[in-house]
């Protein structure tokens, strides 16, 4: 992700004619980019069915998504990233319709995972540079409401994006929710063709010199604490849509519901978040991880009492929230340098986590069963909070 520090200076002088609908434009692509990539959760248990495959290898193609994502997420930002921006952002965009219009037709799992692969690819591309391109349009004055207007859309992605697919899954089928993505896309890559200016182009960054990064020890620590915080929230969120069915006994048609009631509930996770982590970053992140594992470590026990299932699963979604904002800030603040490098980092780091506990998961449960999901995530949670003050330790001796 770009920093709106870093998009306030690239700015021009005075905001661009047709910036704010463009601005506009980039946060709906952005939601709809983000969701593609979340949206695969909700329905798991719906391609499972449908493909005769297991839940733990349909929660592989999350996998798929998240390492593919971790692995060509810097180097491909640094690379394109000098491009003519509104080519660069019509291009990822076909390419998302494209791939979706694929998953929908996906005869098995193969095609399915060739499907997830071309927009992993594309997904930092378009993640990291689509605040600093809001915040040229927008001009000076105006960069920092221009990028949180973006982020707007990937925050929304992020709550919402999987309950979304899920309640689709539900109603019109797992194909048709792809074909509705890959519409989407293609009605933003001809909308921003249509709405949006042209951008000065970025210069191409040093990618060498901005490397000293992965040098600084206090900056490794917080990616690595980054890693095991999102290993994990995804341990036990890949599969909620499979708890609350089979665990839960909740009926397929309302799981969706369910998890945007979880989503919702995120909300106030984000505010909190964002508040806890301008003080104490590291702090924020060992506090909120303990109520994530409490969170997951109670949820299956509490699937017998709706009113007691319901409040776990809202401390649950208020910590797995506040943990997306505060892990992002807390790298970047950790970063002496090249914040826009450092931020994308973090979401590579994001990815290996993700990629990472949906393996984990899906390995769980078949071996000791989906109803020891929950402690399982809570011992990585544990991890994360052991780990917080080594991390913090390695900040005090910074020079």
């Amino acid at each position: 992700m770009s920093h709106p520090a870093t998009a306030t200076r690239a700015a021009h002088d005075t905001t661009q004619p047709g910036a704010a609908i463009s601005i506009l434009i980039l946060a709906i692509a952005a939601f709809v980019i983000v969701t593609t990539e979340y949206l695969i959760v909700g329905l798991l248990p719906a391609l499972s069915r449908d493909l005769a495959i297991s839940i733990s290898a349909a929660g592989q193609l999350v996998t798929l998504f998240a390492f593919t994502v971790m692995l060509f997420g810097p180097p491909l930002t640094a690379w394109l990233s000098h491009l003519d921006r509104k080519k660069l952002f019509v291009a990822i965009l076909v390419v998302f319709a494209l791939s979706n219009a694929l998953a929908a037709l996906a005869p098995n799992i193969w095609v399915l995972a060739l499907a997830r692969f071309i927009p992993a690819l594309a997904l930092p591309v378009f993640w990291g540079t689509a605040s600093e391109t809001a915040g040229q349009l927008a001009g000076p004055a105006k960069a920092g409401q221009a990028v949180s207007r973006v982020y707007l859309g990937i925050s929304a992605a992020l709550l919402f994006g999987i309950p979304l697919g899920t309640v689709a899954a539900n109603s019109v089928g797992w194909r048709n929710a792809f074909w509705m993505l890959a519409v989407l896309s293609l009605a933003m890559a001809a909308a921003l063709w249509a709405l949006m200016p042209a951008v000065a182009r970025a210069p191409r960054m040093d990618f060498k010199q901005q490397a000293r990064l992965f040098r600084e020890p206090y900056f490794l620590a917080n990616v690595a604490l980054s890693i095991v915080v999102f290993t994990a929230m995804f341990t036990a969120y890949t599969y909620l849509a499979d708890i609350l069915e089979r665990l839960a006994g909740i009926a397929p048609a309302r799981v969706g519901w369910w998890l945007m009631g979880f989503g919702a509930i995120g909300l106030v996770g984000n505010w909190l978040g964002g508040k806890a982590v301008d003080r104490a970053p590291v702090k924020a992140t060992a506090g909120f991880a303990a109520l994530l594992g409490i969170g997951m470590a109670l949820s299956v026990p509490a699937v017998h009492s709706l009113p007691m299932f319901c409040l776990v699963l809202a401390v649950w979604g208020i910590a797995y929230t506040a943990l997306f904002p505060i892990c992002q800030v807390r790298v970047m603040s950790s970063a002496t340098h090249s914040q826009a490098l450092a931020g994308t980092t973090n979401v590579s780091a994001a990815n290996a986590g993700i990629g990472i506990g949906a393996m984990l998961g899906g390995a769980v449960i078949p071996t000791l069963g989906l109803d020891k999901i929950g402690y399982i995530s809570a011992a990585i949670a544990l991890l994360a909070v052991l780990m917080a003050p080594v991390v913090g330790a390695l900040g005090r001796k910074r020079p």
